[in-house]
């Protein structure tokens, strides 16, 4: 029994939410976080990025370049949803696959982190089932 952490996109969510459903997981949880991951040290990408963000942005004021800079600077922390799935080991690589296919971009920075833990028992309070049973 495993239990699979993933951090994603908040656009993401949706596509998570399918995509978990259509490989068959047995239920999951999301919960709003904030975080950041590793900052991207190659300065071509960090520029590129930035020139985009100004661009969605539609504004051309200090407060907006500002939070972008600090965005990409590593000093501000952002939204991501985060969800927990138990899943029976063998079922492991099919939703980690899962995730990946729904979260991957082309932006080639942010797009999530999956972490898989063990679990040591699990009870399902209606029934008291535990272990395997209760997923």
């Amino acid at each position: 029994m495993k239990e699979i952490i993933a951090v994603v996109r908040m656009n993401k969510v949706s596509a998570t939410k399918k995509a978990l459903i259509k490989v068959g997981a047995a239920g999951f949880t999301a919960l709003k976080v904030m975080g950041r991951g590793r900052l991207v040290e190659d300065k071509s990408v960090i520029a590129e990025r930035r020139e985009t963000l100004l661009a969605l942005a539609q504004k051309n004021d200090h407060e907006t370049e500002k939070r972008i800079t600090e965005f990409l600077d590593g000093t501000r922390l952002f939204p991501r949803r985060m969800f927990t799935v138990l899943a029976h080991d063998e079922d492991v690589p099919g939703i980690v696959q899962a995730i990946i296919s729904a979260n991957k971009t082309q932006y080639n920075v942010g797009d999530g982190k999956i972490f898989v833990l063990p679990v040591l028992d699990a009870v399902r309070v209606r029934t008291k089932e535990s272990g395997d049973a209760a997923i």
